[in-house]
């Protein structure tokens, strides 16, 4: 019979809650779950709003309906089949960048170790628009490049920046050479692209959810719930990670192997996202050390980065459909700007620090 202790305690003074029944034994920290329920409450309320808001205003009333298949049938249809895969993408793909940068910023054990700043999103967005300007193909395909492309640019980091094992700050500073030469490579590749290809990858590579179906959504949402559920599975050794290899290693955890399960693991997570909507900026920056701030916690946390994801990427989607309408705008347009201005925080905040 599973019991909650909430008196139960981790190392320095943290209260944690703890569910045990026979066979399992899971412990939670309490600031996390108080962060974590705000924050879902917003993005779904968020979510709704943006159910409910557009061309053609629906009310909350007729959104819940909806759910349940009792709205009116015009309503209906716009909720359920032209807004949902929306809104349920930008939840489920901001809680990816969130997970994966929290990944990379706990192998790197630096605020600046995202997914984004290392390369892997230049280099699943490779990947995807090789696929796109050569052999076409739907999702799958495009998913597959994204994959590869991603899984090639951090395995290149990983062995360029490899010295007696691989160091935070040699796996930043190669990424962002990588980054930059595969940056230039897309935008070469885009040239020679015939005029309405080009367009179209154009338009893509800037990060947008605008006209997103069910059977896009649906497959990346699987995706992601598969890949989320693995790299929760392995988290308690990414913490143990964070201490040092020689900890590490001292506590049963192999460290490079463990390392390379977690980059594979965020080049999917970003894989997942980058095959459907392109490359969006900054969610995998910023929502890991937001998280971190308010959760007060001593490293990185994976459920607490997917839930700020999750939050933020739904509320910046919503502003870009929002701010200049009827006119739409890519959701990376966004996020661009409020992750340009959190990076501009976050290098003068670490230059103090220096």
């Amino acid at each position: 019979m599973t019991r909650l202790d909430p008196r139960s305690r981790l190392d320095f003074g943290r209260p944690t809650a703890l569910v045990r029944n026979r066979s399992l034994s899971l412990r939670f920290d309490v600031r996390s779950i108080l962060v974590c329920i705000p924050l879902i409450l917003a993005a779904l309320t968020v979510a709704i709003v943006s159910l409910a808001t557009g061309d053609y205003d629906v009310t909350v009333q007729q959104v819940l309906q909806a759910f349940t298949g009792d709205a009116p049938g015009l309503a209906q249809t716009i909720v359920m089949e032209w807004r949902l895969p929306r809104v349920l993408s930008a939840l489920v793909f901001g809680a990816a960048l969130g997970m994966s940068g929290g990944i990379f910023q706990s192998m790197t054990r630096n605020p600046l170790g995202s997914p984004d700043i290392i390369g892997f999103n230049t280099g699943a967005y490779t990947g995807a628009l090789i696929v796109m300007l050569t052999v076409g193909g739907g999702y799958l395909g495009i998913a597959a490049g994204a994959l590869v492309g991603g899984i090639l640019t951090a395995l290149a980091v990983y062995l360029l920046a490899y010295r007696r094992g691989s160091q935070g700050f040699r796996l930043i500073i190669v990424g962002i050479g990588i980054s930059a030469m595969l940056a230039a490579f897309n935008h070469w590749l885009i040239l020679q692209a015939e005029l309405e290809a080009a367009l179209a990858a154009a338009v893509w590579g800037a990060g947008s959810l605008n006209g997103i179906t069910w059977e896009q959504a649906a497959p990346a949402a699987v995706v992601v719930v598969v890949v989320g559920v693995a790299t929760l599975a392995v988290a308690r050794r990414m913490q143990l990670l964070e201490m040092g290899d020689d900890a590490a290693r001292a506590l049963g955890v192999r460290a490079e192997p463990t390392r390379l399960l977690l980059l594979v693991l965020g080049v999917a997570l970003t894989a997942a996202v980058t095959a459907v909507a392109g490359p969006i900026a900054f969610v995998a920056l910023a929502a890991p050390q937001l998280a971190r701030r308010l959760t007060r916690s001593a490293g990185i946390t994976l459920v607490p980065s997917a839930v700020m994801g999750a939050f933020l990427l739904v509320a910046s989607d919503l502003a870009a459909q929002r701010l200049f309408a009827p006119i739409q705008l890519p959701v990376g347009v966004v996020t661009v700007c409020i992750g340009g201005i959190y990076l501009v925080w976050l290098l003068a905040r670490e230059a103090r620090k220096s």
